[in-house]
């Protein structure tokens, strides 16, 4: 039995040099970005601009160069094909950034449509939509949850087949990358009496058809109201759409009819991992975060660091963490050994999933409540890490759902007791082991 939690030497010049790239460019990216002024407040003018975005496509270039553009991809669609463990641990250094994913070509939706395009689309499509899109040229958005229901089962969104093509009507709520986006997939119902796993179906729509709208561009929370109401293309944010007799030919049907909610989970559970490895992340950096401030701040004449309850608060977070870190890359592993997604997978990756909210809030809100007014403040990352927390419990399927869906699962390897008392009752099992006992001793005496 081998078990071995080295890396290998080649992979682990590829993380430093992932970490490196981090620390020195990406990470100074964002926090100019968050700005985007230079040191005298003065806004950027468009060929200001146009630098950035140079710089930026000089970076992805480095990237490309080190073998890693898209990294999440398999060979055959131009990736390195590294499995799920070399991808947790690239995505743990790219989770301390908000840049790092678009740098490197694996930013989400679009990560998860390649997905879905490459398992479930045709020829045309893959020509038409996944190659740019690898390519980093254009953008993509998944238009999956509505305003009145997250559950596919209360869905109202619908496609109806008119001649040679779909006619599409309905609203989609918090549609990430929206207004930004080149094209959408949208499911929506097109077999409203079948069974509930058989309602949906998916759609390719180009983001400039008639009757596509962006009711508002809606943003996280501590974004000011306002920015929801300029939805003008190009912008981020979570889309409140609504399609208008949005009229698409036959051939954007992706995958086949009525196979929209099984064909989502292709996109959905890879997607988890990625999304708890970044998390570890971003929960290591708050941590980091923590240490320091625990050795650099003194109060009533002691460092912080000298105090038992914050050593103790230091103490919870680094056990969370790396018992959360261990989980993930086990989930991991899984997949690359069986790879599929066995119901032994999916019970472990609901696990990390719901770990992942609660692992995430716990640590950063401590090193907020370490940091005391500055914590508070928008003058460190912690904001923004904070706000990360209630994402995690409800994207890609809340926590709730996810608990159920794992006591479900855990459940199937259990058997229920048919007598009145259950199998562990001890004074069954003491009658029992009498029984088996007497025999033995007996067997002895009569030897």
């Amino acid at each position: 039995m081998a078990i071995d939690f080295s890396v290998e030497p080649e992979f682990q010049k590829q993380i430093d040099w992932v970490e490196n790239l981090v620390k020195e460019d990406i990470e100074p990216l964002d926090q100019f970005m968050s700005v985007g002024t230079d040191k005298n407040g003065k806004a950027l003018d468009a060929d200001g601009w146009d630098a950035i975005r140079a710089y930026i496509k000089e970076l992805q270039q480095r990237v490309r160069d080190q073998g890693l553009w898209g990294f999440h991809l398999g060979p055959d669609l131009g990736g390195p094909g590294l499995g799920q463990v070399k991808l947790c641990l690239l995505n743990e250094k790219l989770g301390r950034t908000s840049m790092g994913p678009t740098i490197f070509g694996c930013q989400a939706p679009d990560t998860g449509n390649m997905e879905l395009i490459a398992h479930n689309g045709s020829e045309e499509q893959k020509e038409k939509y996944l190659q740019p899109l690898l390519r980093g040229e254009i953008r993509s958005a998944y238009s999956m949850t509505e305003p009145h229901a997250g559950g596919p089962e209360e869905f109202k969104c619908s496609a109806v087949r008119d001649g040679d093509e779909w006619v599409i009507n309905g609203e989609k709520w918090y549609t990430s990358n929206g207004a930004a986006a080149d094209f959408l997939i949208v499911m929506a119902i097109t077999g409203p009496d079948k069974p509930m796993l058989e309602k949906a179906s998916m759609f390719i729509v180009d983001s400039d058809l008639d009757g596509v709208e962006i009711v508002r561009n809606v943003h996280n929370l501590g974004t000011p109201l306002k920015e929801n109401y300029d939805t003008s293309r190009g912008r981020g944010g979570h889309a409140y759409m609504r399609y208008n007799n949005v009229r698409v030919p036959a051939s954007a049907l992706l995958g086949d009819e009525g196979a929209g909610f099984v064909g989502s989970q292709t996109r959905l559970s890879g997607g988890r991992i990625h999304h708890a490895m970044r998390a570890v992340g971003v929960c290591t950096k708050a941590l980091d975060m923590a240490c320091e401030r625990a050795l650099s701040r003194r109060a009533r004449g002691d460092r912080l660091a000298d105090l038992q309850m914050v050593q103790a608060d230091l103490a919870d977070s680094y056990i969370q963490l790396k018992q959360f870190r261990l989980h993930v890359l086990y989930t991991a592993w899984m997949i690359d050994d069986i790879g599929s997604y066995t119901r032994e997978i999916r019970k472990e990756i609901a696990s990390i999933k719901i770990s992942a909210a609660k692992v995430n809030h716990d640590i950063v809100y401590r090193a907020i409540h370490l940091h005391g007014a500055l914590g508070m403040s928008n003058e460190t990352a912690l904001g923004s890490m904070w706000m990360s927390a209630p994402q995690m419990g409800i994207m890609d399927g809340s926590t709730e759902v996810h608990k159920a869906n794992l006591a479900k699962l855990m459940l199937r390897d259990y058997e229920p007791s048919d007598d009145l008392f259950p199998t562990y009752h001890l004074p069954k099992l003491i009658a029992k082991a009498q029984d088996k006992f007497s025999k033995i001793v007996d067997s002895y005496h009569a030897a």
